[in-house]
Formats: C-alpha cells, sequence, structure tokens
C-alpha cells in the first residue's frame, strides 16, 4: 500500500516536520544516552504499529552499536535480562506514556519513581519529551501511511544539511 500523502511535499506538512525536527535535535543534544533514545523510540512505535518509525530507530540504534539480541528484545523487555534498570524505567515510562487511555492515571507512581531514581532533572526532561515526540512522529507516519523499510541510517541528518 502506499502512503496516503506525501508529507514533504505539502508546504505546511514541511514546515511543521522541520519544526518537529528542530525540537527533536533538543532531545538527541540532551545528555539521555542515545542507546535510551532509541531504545523508548522503538518501544513506543512498536506499541503505535509505526512502521516507518519502527524502521527508522532499529536502524539508527543498530549504526550507534545497539546488539542485535537487545533490538530483539525491546516488545518484550519486562521479560528479558539484557535492559540496565534505567533502560527498564525509561521503556516503562514510554509504555506508559504512549498508553495514556489504558490507565486513568497514565503514568504511575511507581513507574515516575524508577525514572527519578536513575534520571537527573536534564535526563528526566528529554525522556519525557522524547515520549511525546515520538508519539507525535507515531500518529504523523500511521495516518497518512507511511511504510517502513526504504529508511538509511543518518538520512535525516543528510537531509538537514
Amino acid at each position: 500500500m502506499d502512503a496516503r500523502f506525501n508529507l514533504s511535499e505539502n508546504e505546511i506538512a514541511a514546515k511543521f516536520a522541520k519544526r518537529l525536527g528542530n525540537a527533536s535535535l533538543v532531545i538527541a543534544q540532551s545528555p539521555l544516552p542515545k542507546s535510551t533514545q532509541e531504545l523508548v523510540s522503538l518501544r513506543a512505535s512498536q506499541i503505535n504499529g509505526c512502521g516507518w518509525c519502527v524502521d527508522v530507530h532499529t536502524k539508527e540504534a543498530a549504526a550507534a552499536g545497539e546488539t542485535a539480541v537487545r533490538l530483539h528484545q525491546v516488545a518484550a523487555w519486562r521479560e528479558s535480562t539484557v535492559f540496565t534498570e534505567a533502560e527498564r524505567a525509561a521503556l516503562a515510562l514510554a509504555e506508559e506514556g504512549t498508553r495514556l487511555a489504558d490507565a486513568h492515571d497514565g503514568v504511575s507512581d511507581e513507574t515516575w519513581a524508577q525514572v527519578r531514581k536513575h534520571y537527573d532533572d536534564d535526563q528526566t526532561a528529554a525522556l519525557v519529551s522524547l515520549v511525546a515526540m515520538i508519539n507525535a512522529a507515531n500518529r504523523l507516519a500511521v495516518i497518512v501511511h507511511q511504510r517502513g523499510g526504504s529508511y538509511e541510517p543518518g538520512m535525516f541528518a543528510a537531509m538537514a544539511d
């Protein structure tokens, strides 16, 4: 199935995407570890069924040195031994922050306490922003049926030049 709409060919969508990309740079340049950023983005994208974003974040994580074992285990991270306590807290936040409608309180106090145990204020701000940002990106791609498979690592950085 082809994409319904090419966001990059529409002036309004292109402007929005550029601003979304600029906001993402704040997160990318934050002290939140790059591996955590990619794992969180991958998990939210899996939940939201965003093939494009799963493609992007799997390939970017691998290009940054993430192992195939850890990438394959993200979908079942609770049943895996390959993630640190800090990564598990971030993945829990990603899931709860993505599935807001599934729980009347949104992110649980237990998950929030684990995040705060492992991440300082700047890292927490980046993590919360990342969960919001990846969910926005997932929705854009899913709504227009942007399919995964064609992304090449570093493609966004090349487009920014």
